[in-house]
Parts: structure tokens; C-alpha cells; sequence
């Protein structure tokens, strides 16, 4: 029974087929292979970079977010310092200027009495004095010293009651 079939042409063509197949594992597909493997491993480690980046990505949002948060707080806590500080000067600044004028009112009360005590020693000295004049020209006759005083200290102690 021969179906057509050579052995030794079949033989020959299964050795150039190994020969071909061998050549082209080990210089086509092994390379390529080699260099897919080597893409897979590379992608592989860039997703999981990029799920790690993504983690500091996401954990570093938070610490901003928590940092804005704290800056905010010490921000106000500083604003209502200041707005005490600022209350506390001003009341302190009041109070100096109610006793600047209190004590600016107290001198001007001294010298309004200093003022009147010094006008109404005036007055007495003038008052005396007329009456001392009026005194002499009623009577007619020169008062003495001792008579002007007399009459001056008697006017005074009228004045005074």
C-alpha cells in the first residue's frame, strides 16, 4: 500500500521542519516572548506605582487639607487675640484719657479757686478802702492809720458772715 507518500522525502522535510522551528524559537519567538514577558512585568510594576502614587497622592491631599485646617484655626485664634489686644488697649487708652481730663478738670477747679480766693481778697482790700474813704468824707475828719485798719478789719469780719 503506498499512498503516495516518500518516507525519506517525509523524513527530510520533518528534519528542515525541526530545523526551521528550532531557528525560529530561538531567534524569533524566544526573543519576542522575552520581550513581552519583560513589557508584562513592566506594566504590571507601573499600575502598581501608580496605585501607590495614587495612595500618597490621596494621603497627601488629606495632610494639606488637615494643615489648611490647623492654619485656619491658628489664623482665627490669632484674629481674636488681636481683637482683644486691640480692646484692651483701647479700654486702657479710655481710662488714660478719663484721667487726663479728670485731672485737667481738678487743675481748673484749683485755679478757679486759687482765682476766686485771690478776687475776693481783692474785693475786701477794695471794699475796705471804700469804705475807709467813704468813712472820712461822711465824717469829715482824716482817719488815722490805726482807724483805717480798725475800720478794714471790722469790714472783713462783716464780708466773712
Amino acid at each position: 500500500m503506498n499512498l503516495g507518500l516518500d518516507p525519506w522525502a517525509l523524513f527530510a522535510q520533518l528534519i528542515s521542519f525541526s530545523v526551521v522551528f528550532f531557528v525560529l524559537w530561538k531567534f524569533a519567538y524566544g526573543p519576542i516572548f522575552t520581550m513581552l514577558q519583560t513589557r508584562r512585568d513592566k506594566i504590571a510594576e507601573a499600575l502598581a506605582n501608580a496605585e501607590k502614587i495614587k495612595g500618597d497622592v490621596a494621603r497627601t491631599e488629606a495632610e494639606r487639607q488637615k494643615i489648611l485646617t490647623e492654619a485656619g484655626d491658628k489664623a482665627n485664634k490669632l484674629i481674636d487675640e488681636a481683637r482683644e489686644a486691640a480692646a484692651r488697649v483701647r479700654e486702657l487708652e479710655t481710662q488714660k484719657a478719663i484721667a487726663a481730663a479728670e485731672q485737667i478738670v481738678s487743675k481748673a477747679r484749683e485755679a478757679a479757686a486759687q482765682e476766686r480766693v485771690q478776687m475776693l481778697g481783692e474785693l475786701k482790700r477794695e471794699v475796705g478802702r471804700l469804705v475807709v474813704q467813704t468813712t472820712s468824707t461822711v465824717t469829715g475828719k482824716v482817719l488815722t492809720p490805726d482807724d483805717q485798719k480798725r475800720l478794714a478789719q471790722e469790714t472783713e469780719k462783716q464780708l466773712a458772715a
